[in-house]
C-alpha cells in the first residue's frame, strides 16, 4: 500500500499531537502535589481564609469564586476534579489595600474547590467548598 504525501503528513501530525498530549498528561500534577509545593510541606490550619463559591453551579463554564485572607502574602486556588487542577495564584505586596481576589473558573463537574493562603507570619490557612455542577464546563 502506498501513501500519498498528504497522508504521510497527516500521520506525522497526528502522532505529534498524540505525543504532546501524552507529555502534557504526564507532566500534570495532582492537587496534593501542588499544595505540597506551595506550602513546602508545612502544617496547614483552617483559620484566616474565607472561600466563597456557590453550592450549586448551573453551568460549569463560569463559576464565580472569591477568596479573602487578611494578612496573606499569596493565595492559591485549586479545582481538584479538573484534569489540570491549578486555577491560579494571587500574590499581594505590602502596599495591597486588601488581600482578596475574585475570579470565574471552569469546572469539569461536581468537585471540591480548595484555597490555600500563605500568611505574612509564615503560616498557611486552608478553606474548601464543594460545588455541584449540573452542566460540566470541561467537556462534560
Amino acid at each position: 500500500m502506498s501513501y500519498s504525501r498528504r497522508h504521510t503528513l497527516a500521520m506525522i501530525a497526528g502522532s505529534g499531537i498524540t505525543v504532546m498530549l501524552g507529555a502534557r498528561m504526564a507532566l500534570a500534577k495532582s492537587a496534593e502535589e501542588m499544595i505540597a509545593a506551595f506550602t513546602g510541606g508545612a502544617q496547614i490550619t483552617g483559620e484566616g481564609l474565607t472561600l466563597t463559591a456557590p453550592e450549586i453551579a448551573e453551568n460549569g463554564n463560569t463559576v464565580p469564586v472569591e477568596v479573602d485572607a487578611p494578612g496573606a502574602e499569596a493565595i492559591m486556588i485549586l479545582a481538584t476534579g479538573n484534569p489540570n487542577p491549578d486555577v491560579g495564584v494571587f500574590h499581594f505586596g505590602p502596599l495591597a489595600g486588601a488581600q482578596m481576589a475574585s475570579t470565574r473558573i471552569r469546572l469539569a463537574g461536581t468537585q471540591e474547590v480548595v484555597a490555600i493562603a500563605r500568611m505574612s507570619d509564615g503560616s498557611f490557612a486552608r478553606a474548601a467548598q464543594e460545588v455541584k455542577v449540573t452542566i460540566g464546563g470541561c467537556g462534560g
